[in-house]
């Protein structure tokens, strides 16, 4: 099999010949610490990592876009970023989005754009406060934007048809975005008080994605609808069932819909936190996988199959406090998830990016033992 029918065939509970290897990505300060520890600094840390334990994958991104969408739904033109103040160890930035930012100056302020690290991150404004504000940055998502495809979009589509990768549309879900537009503590007091607002940025948000990816479907070369979330806390979703149902699950089933009739396979939602109580909406509005599963959050994949069969797949669900304590710990930990990773519809790996606590000794480790699970050794 070739990476992509490996991975639709073991996200579509099919029968692949293997299990898609990605034991998560490191963040940089990870990194710093495994080169300290046996990785070489001018190596590909995922391709050293496979000639250690021995194995040939599938590369991570074979995708030419990397972990890009193929189109882009972000805001154009962008705010400008620029530094507002620097004291006491710490920048105030007005972000790309609009936002104004506080963020450590240990890292560069470009760590708001991309954060390539754990990063924390204090949010002081935000660029939507009424309806004028958002009549104002409703100008900046024309689904008509040039941007908005590669100028070489019909070339790529000729080029995809054989394609051996996943093609994916990546963008944020509703409450992803309204949240990066509002904040979240004041979109959380716009749910109660203003509701019809927040109905009225959502139906906009919706279109625009609907309308932007609509020619990235008609062209048949779309795998894979992946929505942004991070709706929940340790133990709870940020906004109640009842509420996700009424703002958000008309958007996700809107798009599961025009993706499935346009014969995209996977619907996959990503969100951070407990996910148990959003399962249930998600499956009811046709997305079928889910991620990361994030395992001290209260999250445990094998109840979840238990709970929810196959209505949905899952991505990583691997504990990273336990590939960070190594040995019996991780292996324990392996054992755990075997029965979903050979009941199908899951792809295991670390619950999100591989912290600076995870050792290269330990993590390779704990890719030898994630390699024998998946049929790569």
């Amino acid at each position: 099999m070739n990476p992509r029918e490996r991975y639709l065939e073991t996200l579509l509970f099919g029968s692949p010949d293997k299990i898609p290897f990605d034991p998560g990505r490191p963040r940089e300060k990870t990194l710093k610490r495994w080169h300290r520890e046996g990785l070489p600094e001018n190596r590909d840390w995922f391709e050293f990592l496979c000639e250690t334990i021995g194995i040939q994958p599938d590369e991570l991104t074979e995708n030419p876009f990397g972990d890009e969408s193929i189109v882009n739904f972000r805001m154009n033109p962008k705010y400008e970023e620029k530094v507002l103040e620097h004291k006491n160890g710490h920048y105030v930035v007005q972000d790309w989005m609009g936002n104004i930012v506080e963020i450590s100056d240990e890292y560069d302020y470009t760590y708001i754009r991309y954060p390539k690290d754990f990063v924390t991150r204090k949010w002081l404004a935000f660029p939507v406060k009424n309806r004028q504000d958002f009549e104002q940055m409703k100008k900046r998502y024309n689904p008509d934007d040039p941007i908005r495809y590669p100028e070489n979009f019909d070339h790529l589509v000729k080029k995809f048809r054989d394609r051996d990768f996943i093609t994916t549309l990546n963008f944020p879900g509703p409450f992803w975005q309204l949240r990066e537009w509002c904040g979240f503590e004041p979109l959380c007091m716009m749910l109660v008080e203003d509701p019809d607002f927040v109905h009225e940025m959502i139906e906009f948000w919706t279109g625009f994605v609907s309308t932007t990816m609509a020619r990235a479907l008609d062209s048949g070369i779309v795998d894979r609808i992946f929505a942004n979330e991070d709706m929940a806390y340790k133990e709870k979703a940020m906004i109640s069932p009842l509420m996700t149902r009424k703002f958000l699950l008309p958007s996700w089933k809107r798009w599961a819909t025009e993706a499935k009739q346009a014969g995209v396979l996977l619907v996959d939602e990503d969100s951070d936190g407990f996910i148990g109580e959003l399962i249930p909406i998600w499956i009811e509005a046709g997305i079928n996988v889910c991620d990361p599963i994030e395992v001290a959050a209260g999250n445990d994949v094998v109840e979840y199959r238990k709970k929810f069969g196959k209505k949905i797949a899952f991505r990583q669900g691997v504990d990273k406090r336990a590939i960070a304590k190594g040995g019996k710990v991780v292996k324990a930990e392996l054992e755990r998830i075997a029965p979903v990773v050979k009941d199908g519809g899951y792809i295991p790996g670390c619950d999100h990016g591989v912290p600076f606590d995870i050792s290269w000794p330990d993590f390779v480790h704990y890719a030898r033992l994630l390699a024998e699970l998946t049929g790569w050794l």
